[in-house]
Order: structure tokens, then sequence, then C-alpha cells
């Protein structure tokens, strides 16, 4: 792809164009403004290419060789990426006449390319930084036949249609708005019944396990953020401070020092752990504009946040009921397939080693005792603690980074909190961190893609549209709505002067799950028709029978 660039537009200077998951990109600097019009042209300058039969060489120079090629090109980015290498020989690859920088390895010959397909056309900063001149990304994929090639191609346009930011449009459940600023969410109506559900779930199950809901402040003292080490580790995702009254401040990336912060206001016993503290806390960290994402990728975002303070004997015991925990909610929510992860200790940590290799050891510990398959990712743990992350896998088989369980002992020690043991001494606790959907943001916005917007019946944000034929029938459907509102049903009501076959389309569009169409039969009978939003009629029912029947469906969270 980059040879034909190079030989439609020779003025184009090559960036960084690595192969990634399902297919590949390249950063071009071009003073033509490449567009998706031009990728046709592109593909069959690619194929000429591939015609040739070219064999790919591998050729390796001195830094100083390298350097001097790529100046005589002009690939200036090519210079910058060579001048960071510490290797004293660089290896580039050349076919055709063309060369570019590159590990290999390769392919033998450019006829052994088969099938490939030019997606889209995005701006990306060079080096992700926006002080950076903004480049042009061209994404690709290329398969070994054009059967794999066109089934991954359907599966991108299934892939579109559940995209969330689409649906989250079209079904009116939220949006973002440039007067506000990239990055924050706001809830629409039909979006926070949902997020108001989820919310009620996730506070009666944690009382059931325990927890003790926590409410905190957004802002908190620089001086807490430099005690808890994130001023240090965490710098880059933090917002500027702002003084007030003469005293630095800072808008919380975390929730977990406040928590500490009420388990300082008592003296605590050991009869006291553990200790569960749960909130839907709001926090804001720094992200680049260019790495905003939707839903998944936010500046401001609500964390179903819990940490629990324990001994260092409860720890095992305390993973295992998280893990149980986490796995209950996520398969609630229709997760059944996940991927889970052990993260040890990376390059810069706080701590101890044999802090670290207690808290990884009873992390192991709980996995295997819960027969758990999972991978170790070495070095991706967090600065003060391992980790266990639990990825889940949607309907159409994509990962998805939701749960993480971290065990912490150097909050505790920097926060010096302490518990009065059983010999009447002072001992530390440990903390654990949780968090079993992650962010509501991201949750959500994945929750939409996993059920492409249709979601079950105890999660929409109307659970039943009431469609009347005519005016006449409407005052029947008013005494119907308030019956079921008094169930605590979601329930809307369309008596617009339309055609009811227009208003069957309007509720399916919205993916309400049921309908009832009410006419003179089913006023004069007081029964109701129920269809459902795949088109299927489940019959008529007397008004009862409906309560009964979507009681049912909603309390089995189908």
């Amino acid at each position: 792809m980059a040879h034909a660039i190079k030989e439609l537009y020779p003025d184009a200077k090559l960036a960084i164009g690595p192969s990634i998951a399902d297919g590949f990109y390249y950063d071009i600097d071009c003073s033509h403004s490449i567009t998706q019009d031009d990728l046709p042209k592109i593909e069959k300058k690619m194929k000429e290419i591939i015609k040739s039969k070219s064999p790919f060489i591998r050729k390796e120079l001195s830094r100083e060789d390298a350097l001097k090629l790529f100046e005589d090109l002009g690939e200036t980015y090519k210079l910058e990426l060579i001048n960071e290498l510490d290797d004293t020989v660089i290896s580039v690859y050349e076919e055709g006449g063309f060369v570019d920088l590159c590990r290999g390895p390769h392919l033998e010959k450019t006829n052994q390319v088969k099938a490939f397909k030019l997606l889209s056309v995005a701006g990306a900063y060079w080096r992700g930084d926006e002080k950076n001149k903004m480049l042009q990304r061209i994404y690709g994929t290329a398969f070994p036949s054009k059967d794999e090639l066109k089934k991954h191609l359907a599966f991108l346009e299934e892939i579109k249609k559940r995209d969330h930011r689409r649906l989250g449009k079209d079904l009116d459940l939220f949006s973002m708005s440039d007067d506000i600023g990239p990055g924050l969410v706001l809830w629409h109506p039909r979006g926070a019944a949902i997020r108001r559900q989820i919310e009620n779930f996730w506070l009666d199950e944690h009382q059931k396990s325990g927890y003790q809901i926590l409410y905190t402040p957004h802002m908190a003292k620089l001086d807490l953020w430099q005690k808890t080490g994130h001023l240090d580790f965490y710098k880059e995702s933090m917002y500027s401070p702002m003084e007030v009254e003469g005293q630095a401040y800072e808008i919380k990336p975390m929730n977990c020092p406040f928590h500490v912060s009420i388990f300082k206001s008592h003296m605590r016993s050991y009869k006291d752990l553990p200790l569960r503290y749960a909130e839907l806390g709001t926090v804001y960290r720094f992200e680049r504009s260019g790495a905003l994402h939707g839903l998944l990728r936010v500046r401001g975002f609500t964390q179903d946040d819990a940490h629990i303070f324990c001994t260092e004997d409860q720890i095992e015991e305390e993973v295992l009921k998280v893990l149980d925990f986490t796995l209950f909610v996520l398969e609630t929510f229709g997760f059944s397939d996940y991927i889970i992860y052990l993260s040890t200790r990376p390059d810069k940590y706080v701590g101890t080693e044999e802090g670290w290799s207690k808290s990884t050891a009873a992390l192991e510990k709980a996995l295997q005792h819960k027969k758990l398959n999972f991978k170790i990712d070495p070095g991706e743990g967090v600065f003060y603690g391992p980790k266990i992350d639990i990825k889940v896998r949607d309907s159409l088989g994509r990962e998805w980074q939701c749960s993480t369980i971290q065990v912490d002992f150097n909050i505790p020690e920097r926060l010096d909190i302490n518990y009065r043991d059983k010999d009447s001494k002072d001992s530390r606790p440990i903390m654990i961190h949780r968090a079993l959907m992650g962010s509501l943001e991201r949750f959500f916005g994945v929750l939409i893609e996993h059920y492409a917007g249709a979601f079950p019946v105890w999660l929409s944000p109307v659970q039943i549209s009431l469609l009347s034929i005519a005016d006449r029938h409407e005052p029947f459907c008013r005494e119907l709505l308030n019956s079921l509102i008094n169930e605590g049903i979601r329930a809307d009501l369309d008596a617009e002067n339309e055609k009811i076959g227009y208003k069957i389309r309007k509720a399916t569009l919205l993916k309400t799950p049921f309908m009832c169409i009410i006419g003179d039969k089913e006023v004069e009978s007081k029964t109701v028709a129920i269809r459902k939003r795949n088109g299927e009629n489940v019959g008529e029912m007397s008004v009862d029978s409906l309560l009964s029947f979507l009681r049912d469906e909603v309390s089995c969270r189908r």
C-alpha cells in the first residue's frame, strides 16, 4: 500500500505502518487529501504491484547508511524513528524499487498477497500528540483467501450496524456536545432509564453482599494525590490543578483516597474487618482528543468502585468472593464468555518485592481455587499492586475490558491507616480495589453493541408501547397505561393520528420489546394483542394476564 501511495502521490512521506488486530494501517504525510473515493485507485495500483511478482529483499545497513538512505529519499519521519532505535544494524526491505524501514519478516514475493481491502481513512497526530502534525491514516485488511476476506468484511458490516455511537443517536440514548466539551456524556431520558436499572441492580446486590455505600466529593487538595503516589505515577492522566483560596486542588481521577479517609475517621478493630466500601463515583481523567471514542473512551465517567480493607490472611477469601460477585454480575448482563488475566509487577512500582509476591500469590491462588483458566500478563499490574483483569466476549466474539481486582499494599502505607489487632497493637490493613463493570459509560457502550440496541426487557427504556388504532381507543389505552405504570412497568402510549403500520414501525425501530395494538375488539373485550419487536405475535390476553406476563419477563431479567 505504501508503495502504491508513493507512486500515485510522489510527495507523500511515510510515517508508521504497523499490523494490527485484523489488519493494518499506515500514517501518511501527503499534500493530497486522501479520501474514501481515492481508495479504489490505490487498490488498483496495489494490484499492479502484486502482479509484478517482485521479491521482498531484506538489507541490513549501518545506522549511518540507513540515515543517509532515508535522508536522500526525503523520509523525515523515518529519520526520527531511526534516531530513536538502539540497534547498530538497521534492516530495510526493498521490492520493485520501493524501499522501507522494517524489522520484517515479509512474504517472499508480492504475488503471495491474495486478498485485501482498504477500509477507511482517518486523521492521526504524529506519535499521538496533538502538538504534532496531523497525518492521514489509511486502514486496510488482508487474508490468505477471498472467502476469508468476504467473511471478515461481512463481520465489519455487522460491527457498523452495532456501533454504539450510531445506535445511541438512533435510539435517543445519549449525546456529546461541543458546547459542553469532548468526552463528556449527556444521558438522555431513554439512556438514563437504562442506567437507572443498572445502578439499582448494582446497589441492591452490593447491599446483599455486605458492602456499605458511600458518596464522596469530586475534588481534593493536591497534597492528597502527592501522598498516594498518583502525581508521581499518574500525572499525565490528571487535569491541571486549580487554586482555591491559595490552596491547590485537583479534580479526582480516583475514588480510593476518599474511601481511605472514611476508614480513618474511626479507630478500627480486627473485628471490623473485612470492611467493604462501595461507590458509584464519578472521576475525571485526561484523554487526548484523538483517543476519545464514544462511550468507550471518555474524560468523565462513573466507576462502580469498591475498596475492601482486610487483613493479609483475608485476601484470598475476599478475592474469591469478588470473583463470584463479578461473574454473577457479568452473567446477569448476558456475558458468559470471558478471558481472565493475572497482571504482574511493572517496571515502575511502589512497595516491596515481598509485598508484591504475597499479593500476586493470593490472586493466583484464588483463581486456581475457583478452577478458572487464566493467562499471566507480565508487567501489566498497576504501580501499587498486581491485578486480575476480566475481559468479556460479546455476541460477536470481541473482547472488552470490564472487571478488575487489584491488591494494594501501597496506599494503606502512604496514607498511614491502621487497625487494632488481637494483641491490641496497630496493624496495617490490606486494600483491595475492585470494579465489576469498570465504568458505567464504557459498560453501557459495550451493552449497546452486545445487544445491537435490542436490550432485554428488564433493561429496556420502554418495555411496552401501547398503539391505538383510532382516537376512540385512546381512553382505554390511557387506563391501561396507568395500570402498567403503577405496576412499575416502563410503558408509553403512541396516540398520534397515524396509521397503525407507521406506529408499529416506529416502535420496532426503537427496539421496544413488546407492543399492544388496541382497536375496537380490544376495547370491547378488555383484552390486548401482544406483538414482539421481532414481529412475532404473542396472542391476546387479559389486562391482568398482561401484567403478570410482564412481571415475569422483568423479574427473570430476560
